[in-house]
């Protein structure tokens, strides 16, 4: 297949490049960083500066919208707001009018969402069937970019939102940020810690990728998060345990209210995110147990 990913340079993206580089697709990466592409995705994949450099007389038989300034790196003031806004909603805007002006259309666009779309759901079980739980900017910006992907059905291309929990990796995302306070016996629950943290090893979130633009029925939303999400309690003790470390200093929900501001609510709320519809699918979990998941992800890094 050929296959154009944008946010390709990323976590998920490098693993997606990898894993059908593998499979002997043809890839190409929309990326700010072209002529890096190569050295951060693979020597066999394309850099595009720009999606009109995608050569016209190759097929395009699926999309992968990925592309997205990171959410929880520093504070939502109005100029992070836009940039976080434009990252997302204007690039899939620009991506949804390039296919419209495509003659040969690809059969798919899987576009990237996260859990987040739900808003804080507290400890309510949310699979695809559920609506908004609460209002906040992160919910505001998922909606926002789903609607902007949703356009492509106008275009006859079938369509998959992937709502993403947190990403656990050997060598980036989130567990990495946790690693050094934990790894001093600095790490505990956040505020309550009863807020529930959905979750996903990355080899599972690229193999549901993989089996979700390749299987013709599936559309619409997907909870790309393992069907036993844990809470922020039970996850930091695990983290401690596989470390070795205690786990026994929660930091106060009004600290990170006051350092963070409204950013604080990705981490004082939460989702128990369901993958009801990836289990109907058949797709079969390879991680379901987090302290496994960490075990497997921090001694293979070792």
């Amino acid at each position: 297949m050929h296959i154009l990913i944008t946010g390709g340079t990323g976590l998920i993206g490098r693993a997606l490049c990898r894993h059908f580089a593998a499979q002997g697709h043809e890839l190409f990466v929309w990326s700010r960083r072209p002529t890096q592409v190569a050295e951060l995705c693979g020597t066999g994949v394309h850099g595009l500066a720009r999606l009109a450099d995608y050569p016209q007389s190759l097929p395009l038989d699926a999309v992968i919208n990925l592309a997205g300034a990171p959410i929880a790196d520093r504070p939502w003031t109005a100029a992070r707001r836009k940039v976080l806004w434009d990252s997302r909603v204007g690039l899939t805007e620009q991506l949804i009018d390039w296919l419209a002006e495509r003659e040969h259309k690809p059969e798919v666009l899987l576009s990237g969402s996260a859990v987040g779309w739900y808003g804080n759901g507290g400890d309510v079980p949310l699979d695809e069937q559920a609506g908004i739980q609460s209002e906040d900017f992160a919910q505001e910006l998922c909606a926002a970019w789903e609607l902007a992907a949703s356009r492509v059905r106008t275009l006859g291309i079938r369509l998959v939102l992937l709502r993403t929990g947190l990403v656990l990796a050997a060598d980036g995302g989130f567990l990495q940020r946790l690693l050094l306070p934990f790894k001093c016996g600095l790490g505990g629950p956040l505020g309550s810690g009863q807020q529930y943290m959905p979750w996903i090893h990355l080899a599972d979130q690229v193999a549901l990728i993989d089996t979700l633009i390749n299987t013709p029925e599936a559309c619409g939303p997907y909870n790309a998060c393992a069907p036993e999400p844990v809470t922020n309690r039970q996850f930091a003790t695990a983290l401690a345990a596989v470390l070795r470390r205690p786990a026994v200093l929660p930091v106060p929900g009004f600290a990170l209210k006051a350092l963070l501001g409204e950013l604080s609510v990705l981490l004082l709320g939460g989702q128990r995110a369901v993958p009801a519809k990836a289990q109907a699918l058949g797709y079969r979990f390879q991680y379901t147990d987090c302290k496994a998941a960490l075990t497997q992800l921090l001694h293979r890094a070792e």
